[in-house]
């Protein structure tokens, strides 16, 4: 008997123990705060830290936990005892419920992941991401989106440097060489929201409307891109708070471009680090403007940093609110066409994949970004039509308010939703959150009610009728000189008999609309004769995606009727044209030059040391890909540009690492590559070769 006494007393200490290890911590303490002092090593890519930690236990206990990736600590806490596991950080000490506690202790750790240390034109550069890549690989802290923490963020730096985070800079302090920045936050975050930026930048500031502190970070080089760059930041800060009739919930509010950034743009908690991609001129801003990125990001300070989904199969709460309001926003810079049109495009991309069964439903873990973001943005623009804009906008500042930094589920918002509108939404939870198939028929019903729309349908109904049979309607069209009437004009005249459509491509030459004329440079492979002219034209049009089709289009004319003169000429009128921060123009016209009969031949090497030069890493990503594709199609590749290559395969941008593998694996199937991959092999690093062992060479 004693011996099965003794065997239920060891069970429940086991079922006791475990439950303990299995249940979130936050059901037993609350983590209030974490202030940390952090000091970035660029040499050895790692990062030292002195943390403090202030937490109340719900309930005695003898074990606090902190996230940490494979961190070494210092203890110098008086009240616990502080070791490091593989992913720990943990206090042993004798905890009592209610009282409040405070635990000090250093840290160090080599990121392999959250915090990136990047060379920036030579110029060092730090930034951080935390979602989905983890803060706790470089700060203590806690993973769980639903433990929020008031983070107090000290950073020690270069002078050389400007330093961001989350929150308001409260002091700057000189010692030596370095700066001590010292920021404060007043509310709480989930984790994966701090933010970290470190490098050459400057700013300009100017407030809100409600007095909120607008920062706008540009590198030193790009001052005359700042205006272009962030272009209606101001207003649209400006309308959310108008539209979603919330204050802005924090101290200020930043906005920082980086280096090889892993997504377009990432919304930490007063501080929006984004690609430098999207750092434009007054032409890049046609086509690659930052503005929908910006309103994205900036709705997040909202939706999802304000209030946090408890977990995934929640997450279309952030990203379908960010993009609908984000689109929102754009209606009131670029109009209701433009808003009608993107509601459009992204129905089609739904409705297509719900067509090959690959549809989801919205509330469930693991969707796509497809679901989360546009078949979100979908359903809360069919909400807002059902129960009305007055009810919808109520609801959602019911909501924002109710669960202000907290954690919410699909339930808590729809409960706001039900109590202002007075019904059930039985159906619509039914179609639109938890049917995985995209609810095309209504969505079409909703696009009619747009005038525009009902005019593009019509218009888009003719593409089946031969030209002689929509002339009329396709004329109309272009003399409306509308951006998406015209290009769905331009478009039905690819493939046509240029005798009966010269007249229609004419007049939308003549437009002088740049997205119309950008659609004709894109849509026609050859230039015909009659349109030369025309073509030429566009090399001085504000879009830097038309004037590289032009540029192309035109070169490849003049060698098909072997005019080594026009070709010449061509490459002179072009040679100062850089294009977008990926050297779009650029590189295509150094592999041009270089493919160019008896142009400027004694100079051939400065161009194609140019061209290779574009392969290293202290260039943007998007620009080396460009270089590593152009080096590929005329075959050039040489041992700096193969070393810079398998250099990439190794990025951590895992889109640019495999465009960069692919292009590899196909050099590698040429003799000549191989034999010149020998000589490289001693200049790469531990990182590289592995790589390369790892496929065999």
């Amino acid at each position: 008997m004693k011996y099965f006494v003794a065997f239920l007393i060891f069970m429940f200490a086991f079922a006791e123990a475990y439950a303990q290890e299995i249940a979130p911590q936050t059901t037993t303490v609350d983590i209030q705060s974490i202030r940390a002092v952090v000091t970035p090593q660029f040499e050895t890519k790692s990062i030292q830290g002195q943390v403090w930690v202030r937490f109340t236990p719900l309930k005695d206990v003898i074990e606090v936990r902190l996230n940490a990736k494979n961190m070494t600590v210092a203890d110098s806490s008086d009240i616990a005892s502080v070791t490091a596991q593989k992913d720990h950080v943990v206090f042993t000490g004798d905890f009592k419920a209610t009282q409040e506690y405070t635990v000090q202790f250093d840290y160090s750790a080599t990121p392999k992941q959250a915090l990136y240390f990047v060379n920036a034109g030579g110029n060092d550069q730090i930034w951080t991401q935390g979602q989905g890549k983890y803060t706790s690989h470089w700060l203590p802290s806690i993973d769980d989106v639903n433990d929020k923490i008031e983070f107090n963020i000290s950073v020690i730096a270069s002078t050389a440097y400007q330093v961001v985070t989350n929150g308001k800079l409260m002091e700057k302090e000189t010692l030596g060489a370095s700066t001590v920045w010292s920021f404060d936050m007043q509310q709480p975050m989930s984790s994966y929201l701090v933010a970290l930026t470190v490098g050459e930048y400057k700013k300009t500031t100017f407030p809100s409307a409600s007095g909120v502190p607008l920062e706008f970070y540009y590198y030193p080089e790009d001052s005359l891109k700042a205006e272009s760059t962030y272009r209606y930041s101001k207003q649209l800060f400006d309308f959310f708070e108008k539209e979603i009739s919330v204050p802005y919930p924090w101290q200020n509010y930043k906005q920082i471009p980086v280096k090889d950034f892993l997504y377009a743009g990432m919304e930490n908690t007063t501080a929006t680090i984004f690609s430098d991609s999207f750092v434009v001129d007054s032409i890049g801003f046609t086509d690659r403007n930052y503005v929908n990125v910006n309103a994205h990001e900036l709705a997040h300070q909202w939706f999802g940093d304000l209030v946090t989904a408890t977990k995934s199969e929640h997450h279309w709460l952030q990203e379908g609110f960010a993009t609908y309001y984000a689109l929102l926003a754009e209606r009131e810079v670029f109009g209701d066409d433009y808003f009608y049109y993107k509601l459009y495009e992204s129905a089609e991309q739904l409705r297509e994949l719900s067509d090959q069964g690959k549809g989801q439903q919205l509330v469930a873990a693991g969707g796509s970004s497809h679901t989360y973001y546009q078949k979100g943005a979908w359903a809360l623009h069919i909400l807002k039509e059902k129960v009305g804009a007055s009810a919808f906008a109520k609801a959602v500042k019911n909501y924002l308010t109710k669960f202000a930094y907290k954690n919410v589920t699909t339930d808590d918002f729809i409960a706001e939703v039900e109590a202002v509108y007075g019904q059930e939404l039985i159906d619509y939870k039914k179609n639109w959150l938890y049917q995985s198939a995209f609810q095309a028929a209504e969505a079409l019903e909703s696009l009619k009610r747009s005038e525009f729309m009902r005019s593009y349908f019509e218009l888009q109904a003719l593409r089946p009728y031969a030209l002689k049979d929509k002339l009329k309607p396709l004329e109309s069209s272009l003399e409306l000189s509308n951006d998406y009437l015209g290009q769905e004009a331009v478009y039905q005249l690819s493939g046509t008999n240029l005798q009966e459509s010269i007249g229609l491509y004419k007049q939308a030459f003549n437009t002088k609309n740049t997205l119309i004329r950008q659609a004709i440079a894109t849509s026609v492979d050859q230039i015909p004769d009659p349109l030369l002219y025309q073509f030429e034209s566009f090399l001085k049009d504000e879009s830097y995606i038309t004037r590289e089709q032009a540029f192309l289009k035109l070169w490849l004319y003049y060698r098909a009727k072997n005019d080594l003169q026009k070709q010449h000429e061509l490459l002179e009128d072009m040679d100062d044209q850089f294009g977008f921060s990926d050297g779009n123009i650029r590189t295509l016209w150094l592999t041009l030059s270089l493919a160019t009969e008896d142009y400027k031949s004694d100079e051939a090497g400065a161009r194609y040391d140019e061209l290779i030069s574009y392969t290293a890493p202290e260039y943007p990503f998007q620009l080396r890909e460009n270089a590593f594709q152009y080096l590929s199609q005329i075959q050039s590749f040489d041992r700096t540009s193969l070393k810079n290559l398998v250099e990439a395969c190794t990025h951590h941008s895992w889109r640019f690492r495999e465009s960069a593998r692919t292009t590899l694996n196909n050099l590698l199937k040429q003799q000549r590559i191989k034999e010149i991959m020998e000589s490289v092999k001693p200049l790469l690093n531990e990182k590289e070769l592995a790589y390369l062992k790892r496929i065999d060479i």
